[in-house]
């Protein structure tokens, strides 16, 4: 059995993660590849219906994730992380635990995802009410060589996916046979 491959799509949040990942996951089915998205808001309503994003919790949660997504991709299932992963251990763990692995930042001037906060995150951090927004009160780590740099402000995220998909066709050509 074939090995799937992972791809995680990393930033901070309101960055435009989640719309690239579904751009990219259509994408890739009218390519004839299948995909399954891990969306971390998704599965946090599972896993920590109330969450409280302490370190210790994002720990575990990243931990969790990753274990998913390993045991998908060792089963022929290939696999897209949509999910901040505010470290870059847990995207480092992730590529080392996974042979096809490929790193995007989708990169977006903090002002601009303050602007757009549709949960309202950045919202809940000025309040008090968050203290664990990472790229405001927990760390935020950028890609240190990712493989796929996307701007999350001035591509449009259908663009974002394209080029993604380019780099795969170049690096993982046998998907596309």
């Amino acid at each position: 059995m074939k090995q799937g491959f992972a791809i995680w799509l990393t930033g901070t949040p309101a960055s435009g993660k989640s719309r690239r990942a579904r751009a990219l996951h259509a994408l890739l089915e009218q390519e004839g590849v299948p995909v399954q998205r891990l969306e971390s808001d998704e599965l946090r309503k599972v896993l920590t219906p109330n969450p409280t994003y302490s370190p210790e919790e994002r720990e575990w949660f990243y931990s969790v994730m990753l274990y998913m997504g390993k045991m998908l991709a060792d089963n022929g299932v290939n696999v897209i992380f949509d999910a901040t992963g505010n470290l870059n251990r847990y995207r480092d763990t992730a590529r080392d635990a996974i042979d096809r692995f490929c790193e995007v930042y989708v990169r977006c001037p903090q002002e601009i995802c303050v602007d757009r906060d549709p949960k309202d995150i950045y919202k809940n951090a000025a309040s008090g009410k968050a203290a664990n927004v990472p790229g405001l009160g927990s760390a935020y780590e950028p890609p240190k060589n990712p493989e796929v740099t996307v701007d999350g402000h001035t591509e449009e995220q259908d663009e974002s996916a394209a080029k993604i998909l380019t780099w795969m066709k170049t690096h993982w050509p046998d998907l596309f046979v």
